[in-house]
């Protein structure tokens, strides 16, 4: 069956596929999102894989999401609701009390001089200076990257503006944005703080998502750009959704659903219909076909998949010229994070908790428990994954949501979730992509659980489920190619216009009325909506034409 009735056609419901068909749809298109699986989300998904436990399957916080997003398609009104922990980060020693880093700046600093008293006199001039370069940053998530090869004068103008506010900061914090981008995470704290804890806590940020331990370059930029939006807490920007990451996933459905888009799951692309036009001789997508054999037409085509799985798999290397086949090929995925989904008979008790009732150290517990002691910890993890082995020390995010929101999880139980780096797509002596058998992942799991359990002895014996997902698992359940959570590294080389690839970084490809609009596009990783959100913008821009 052959349906032409559609201005947009969108491969993927994940939450940047949502906000592209919210916008598009409130502008009039007639659009269609196609998602293979059976939930929408994509790794932004909650999903009740046990009975009565709803599991963020992927992404846990949704702190960096957009503020345009979430104002101008009403989402609040279509049920989306934020919790905030008092408490941001609480990162157990090996040894001695834990490090607390809590919402109210004043908390934050007594906390940070009983490592440092040095260390908590500086940290509020710290935090002034990443609210200033991350306001730069934050102005860069919503504008287009202009083309060095065809900039027109009106693509140029809002970067024309930024350039003025970056002036604006003064000639002092305009060198230091400009110094601070390139340099190593441990470079950048090592200048500010004597605290081994404070330093590693600090600078997991530098690392999130990424093949790099923090004394690689660029990992100071990848620290500013996960404190987008973040409190004078500390710790990276960072809030949860009420009813775990789906419901803002439910949200963004909701809002389209509401301007008129159709949802369709269990829906999966296996190509790209293309066509000539006979007025200019380009190559242009006018359409997909879908598993099944059926065939759905539409002016314009949208991918939320990475760019190597769209213009690979979805479009076809021979339908490529040899330059860009070679520039898609050369992106770097290498995923590294795995991730463990564990459903709880209680809370787990950490011996460096202070003494308190358990309703005040519950309050602990609400916001990310990191285990990362120190950079050297870091440093050395990332050294294990560059030789092919998942850490034998392994950096720890965790997040038990149930502890903010009942509703996840069975009175008296709770959810957790671990975000564990690093776990080498590519395994040692193995072939590219496999390797990840069930004795390797039950070997993680058990690497994951006793790193934790040591801080907290009770865990084990609280564990009634357990999930692990792996590099190769997100590349065969969620579709990200080498199991990148951020469909690419976030290197400074594959940044700006040139991400995806140079020549190619305004959300268009070199396949007429084909574009992109995830993470793979400007700026890239986390639940931002700004790929999704810049994407519909040139869109309607090209579907008025």
């Amino acid at each position: 069956m052959k349906n032409n009735n559609y201005d947009a056609l969108i491969i993927g419901g994940g939450h940047n596929g949502l906000v592209t068909a919210a916008y598009l749809a409130k502008a009039g298109k007639k659009v269609l999102v196609l998602e293979r699986r059976d939930t929408l989300g994509g790794a932004a998904a909650t999903e009740e894989i046990w009975p009565g436990f709803k599991i963020n399957t992927g992404a846990s916080d949704a702190g960096m999401l957009r503020p345009e997003v979430v104002a101008e398609l009403g989402l609040r009104r279509h049920g989306l609701e934020f919790i905030e922990s008092q408490v941001t980060a609480f990162a157990p020693q090996p040894n001695g009390p834990a490090l607390t880093l809590w919402r109210d700046p004043r908390e934050t600093r007594a906390e940070i001089a009983r490592f440092s008293p040095a260390d908590a006199e500086k940290f509020p001039a710290f935090m002034r200076l990443v609210t200033a370069l991350t306001s730069i940053l934050d102005n860069i998530m919503t504008l287009t990257p202009p083309s060095l090869e065809e900039a027109k004068p009106g693509d140029l103008f809002p970067w024309a503006k930024l350039g003025l506010k970056l002036k604006g900061l003064g000639q002092r914090e305009m060198m230091e944005f400009l110094r601070v981008l390139p340099m190593t995470a441990q470079e950048f704290l090592d200048e500010w703080f004597e605290s081994e804890a404070l330093k590693g806590l600090l600078g997991a940020a530098g690392i999130s998502g990424t093949m790099q331990g923090p004394q690689s370059s660029g990992t100071a930029f990848v620290l500013l750009y996960h404190y987008l939006g973040a409190a004078d807490g500390g710790f990276k920007a960072t809030r949860l959704v009420r009813g775990g990451t789906g419901q803002l996933v439910a949200a963004l459905a909701s809002a389209a659903r509401q301007y008129g888009a159709e949802l369709r799951t269990g829906a999966e692309v296996s190509r790209i219909l293309l066509a000539e036009n006979p007025n200019t001789g380009e190559t242009q997508a006018v359409g997909v076909v879908l598993a099944g054999g059926e065939e759905i037409l539409a002016k314009a085509v949208i991918s939320n998949a990475d760019p190597r799985r769209t213009l690979f798999g979805l479009v076809g290397a021979p339908n490529l010229e040899p330059h860009l086949i070679r520039r898609v090929r050369n992106i770097r995925y290498r995923g590294c994070v795995a991730k463990v989904n564990l459903a709880l008979n209680g809370l787990p008790e950490f011996t460096s908790l202070p003494e308190g009732d358990a309703a005040e150290n519950n309050a602990y517990l609400g916001g990310h428990i990191v285990i990362s002691p120190t950079l050297e910890y870091l440093e050395r993890a990332y050294d294990d994954a560059k030789y092919g082995r998942f850490s034998a020390q392994p950096y720890l995010d965790v997040i038990i949501p149930s502890v903010l929101d009942p509703s996840l999880a069975p009175a008296g139980q709770h959810v957790m979730s671990i975000t564990m780096q690093y776990a080498p797509y590519k395994l040692q002596g193995r072939e590219q992509g496999s390797g990840w058998d069930e004795r390797q992942k039950q070997a993680l799991v058990d690497k994951i659980v006793d790193t934790l359990a040591h801080y907290a002895p009770n865990l084990k014996d609280l564990i009634r489920h357990c999930q692990i997902l792996t590099p190769l698992d997100w590349e065969q359940e969620y579709g990200l190619t080498e199991g990148s959570i951020f469909h690419g590294e976030m290197g400074l080389d594959q940044l700006l216009f040139m991400r995806p690839v140079p020549g190619y970084g305004q959300y268009r490809t070199p396949v007429g009325r084909l574009y992109l609009c995830g993470a793979g596009t400007h700026p890239g990783g986390g639940v931002t909506g700004a790929p999704g959100y810049n994407a519909a913008r040139e869109i309607l821009s090209d579907l008025k034409r």
